[in-house]
This record gives C-alpha cells, structure tokens and sequence, in this order.
C-alpha cells in the first residue's frame, strides 16, 4: 500500500532472487541492473548475497546459486 509518509527503514517483505545452479551470479546481477534496479550500500564482506532495489526502491536480494 503506497502512503505519502517518508520511507525510513527496510521493506517488512522482500522478494529473494536465486539463479539457477550453475549460472552466474555476476551475470544474473548485471542482467537486473539493466532491467533498471540499483545497488544497496551493503559491504558484500557483510553478507552472501547481493542487496538491490527496483525502480519503485523496493529491496530485493540476489542470492548465490544453489
């Protein structure tokens, strides 16, 4: 539900994107940018996966393959 309040934290509910195994992983990253998403200022160091979010500023996260 969309509201005129300000966001100020993480999404409650996100969406996991998880290539299938054997594809990579920088590929599938690239790919999602140019659909128009955008990196997090998450230190990959932090965490296995990639956090990114969609035009709307959504969070999403790009998991390794399994």
């Amino acid at each position: 539900m969309r509201t005129p309040d300000t966001k100020t934290g993480w999404n409650r509910v996100h969406l996991d994107v998880r290539p299938y195994p054997g594809d990579d992983t920088a590929a599938e990253a690239a790919r999602l940018r140019a659909l128009g998403a955008t990196a997090v200022g998450v230190d990959p160091a932090e965490v296995h996966w990639t956090v990114l979010t969609d035009r709307e500023g959504k969070e999403f996260c790009l998991l390794a393959p399994a």
